[in-house]
């Protein structure tokens, strides 16, 4: 199978770094691996093979690509059992326990949503991509929730499609220390990463990280804390989490943006994916698939009543 050459023109804002702009280009690839079809020399700027992942673009660039094919997987398939919420030929709708990782990475490499999947449909190898086939979107590690898988490419392609074009519609809900400022309202604080702690992001200047944009409303007040739903209407790495602590109402339970002693009995920060409302390949009517709370966080929030 040969390489599928894509094109690109680099409109800004500028300058910014090559790597960063293909990251917006291929959002279902991760940056190291862009990074990694730079160093092979796989992309071009203006006809020339790109310097390094740290090229900066200054505007009006045509940025080619040879995206090399899919390889087929090396993940496993593990037995370990899923929720499953719905199923047909196209997609496979899970809810995603807390504490699973979605997708093998360095430190996990079993245990993950991808290799329970692979083990419930063993010919989705190579959806997608090698490490990832059939993920369409994620979830923290400790956020549980609807997640939605596709089972082939034609699937894999029209969902991710939605999620690029913001016409999915997410609710999540999350238990937050104190109350936010008002008891809805709109957040829009650009988001980047923390360059003092890698693994953490941070609300950074306009121009500095990427637009990041979350609606909330009340649902419960309590004395301590507040239930609220939250809608992330951009897709940043720990979006809800990172703006609720922002706002001064950070997580119960989340101990990287939160309080370091969490105020309830949890082991884990109480953040659902309670709804998810998308088109299926097919169809032209959007369905909602809708994940309970699991035990634990329905513990807690009988607890925050009771307080």
């Amino acid at each position: 199978m040969s390489d599928r050459v894509v094109r690109f023109t680099f409109e800004g804002p500028a300058p910014q770094r090559l790597d960063r702009f293909l990251t917006q280009c291929f959002p279902n690839q991760s940056r190291s691996r862009l990074q990694a079809w730079i160093k092979e020399g796989l992309v071009t700027v203006n006809g020339r093979r790109a310097k390094k992942a740290g090229q900066m673009l200054e505007g009006g660039e045509t940025v080619e690509v040879r995206v090399p094919p899919v390889r087929p997987t090396e993940v496993q398939p593990e037995p370990i059992p899923l929720e499953i919420l719905f199923e047909n030929e196209d997609v496979l709708v899970v809810n995603k326990p807390a504490g699973m990782v979605v997708h093998p990475a360095p430190g996990n490499e079993s245990g993950t949503l991808v290799n329970a999947v692979l083990a419930h449909v063993p010919n989705l190898e190579g959806v997608g991509g090698m490490l990832r086939p059939g993920i369409v979107h994620r979830l923290d590690k400790d956020t549980s929730g609807v997640i939605i898988v596709a089972k082939n490419d034609r699937a894999h392609r029209f969902l991710q499609e939605q999620f690029k074009e913001r016409r999915t519609e997410k609710v999540y809900l999350a238990l937050v220390d104190g109350a936010p400022p008002t008891p809805r309202g709109r957040i829009e604080a650009p988001i980047g990463r923390d360059t003092t702690h890698r693994q953490r992001m941070k609300v950074v200047p306009s121009g500095k990280g990427r637009e990041a944009v979350t609606v909330y409303h009340t649902i419960e007040r309590f004395r301590e804390h507040t239930l609220l739903a939250a809608h992330p209407l951009t897709g940043r790495t720990h979006q809800i989490r990172v703006h609720l602590a922002f706002l001064g109402c950070p997580v119960v339970g989340d101990t990287v943006y939160g309080r370091r002693r969490p105020t309830l009995p949890l082991g884990r920060h109480f953040l659902h994916a309670y709804r998810l409302t998308i088109t299926l390949p097919g169809e032209d009517t959007p369905r909602t698939f809708e994940a309970p709370l699991p035990p634990e966080l329905q513990a807690a929030l009988e607890e925050a009543r009771r307080r």
